[in-house]
């Protein structure tokens, strides 16, 4: 007698076509591309709150730069390195950049303000208080306008003429005025010195240089700097005087300077 056969496969056995298979399967490509958009979401996530992370940063070393030194306005601050979350973690922030406008001079111990100050920091030290801030190794250049040095020493100044000179112009009612030219250098101390002064126009009468006396002739402390940087060369451009800073260990907090 006659017994039909399964037209595919073997009795007993499932049918293994491609249209029965069991589970789900994605078109060919798709997978790959859902886990890439998986990935960058979360990439993108985590960049979002490392950034977040590195503005908090940015804004506490502001506030304790700003209450040290008794800026007017917060400094610009800015972290690099990624991720920022694993430095606060550890403590230290490998690389802080720092700019600073108009520092003011505080007396005799500070009696020249500075006009920029920009800084880079290295290994910052991170801390529960907003008003301090310490780091391991700093490079800072402090600007000195021509006429913030001027107000502050009370002769005008202006390029020199030479390289790393300046000329000082000492102005008297009836008496009249006389401009010398200096040589200007980093003395030991933080300060600035000007030397070998010329008379280049004028006659240099008694009161006139008094005035000049005054004003050049002993190293003027450059103390409107966070405590802890040394004065390492001074060179002069046209628009004012460039001081360049190095130090370690540099802390800047309440109160406190160079001078400090």
């Amino acid at each position: 007698m006659y017994q039909p056969q399964p037209d595919d496969g073997r009795v007993g056995e499932p049918y293994r076509g491609d249209s029965l298979s069991t589970g789900f399967s994605a078109p060919r490509g798709r997978l790959p591309i859902v886990v890439a958009a998986s990935m960058a979401a979360l990439l993108t996530g985590g960049v979002a709150v490392d950034r977040i992370a590195a503005a908090r940063a940015e804004s506490r070393t502001a506030e304790a730069f700003q209450h040290g030194m008794g800026t007017a306005d917060r400094p610009s601050v800015r972290v690099s390195g990624f991720p920022v979350l694993t430095q606060l973690a550890k403590g230290s922030l490998r690389h802080i950049d720092l700019a600073a406008h108009d520092i003011p001079a505080n007396g005799s111990t500070r009696p020249l303000p500075v006009t920029k100050l920009t800084v880079r920091l290295d290994g910052l030290k991170t801390s529960g208080s907003a008003e301090e801030a310490h780091a391991d190794h700093v490079e800072a250049t402090a600007f000195l306008s021509y006429g913030d040095v001027s107000g502050a020493l009370g002769v005008r100044m202006s390029p020199g003429g030479e390289t790393d000179r300046i000329s000082a112009t000492a102005v008297l009612p009836v008496v009249g005025d006389v401009t010398v030219s200096a040589a200007v250098s980093a003395a030991t101390g933080n300060r600035i010195a000007f030397t070998d002064a010329r008379t280049v126009r004028g006659e240099l009468l008694p009161p006139l240089k008094t005035l000049l006396d005054r004003a050049l002739e002993d190293p003027i402390p450059l103390e409107s700097v966070p405590e802890g940087l040394h004065l390492r060369s001074v060179t002069t451009t046209r628009d004012g005087i460039d001081a360049a800073f190095t130090g370690r260990s540099v802390a800047f907090r309440q109160g406190s300077s160079a001078a400090g």
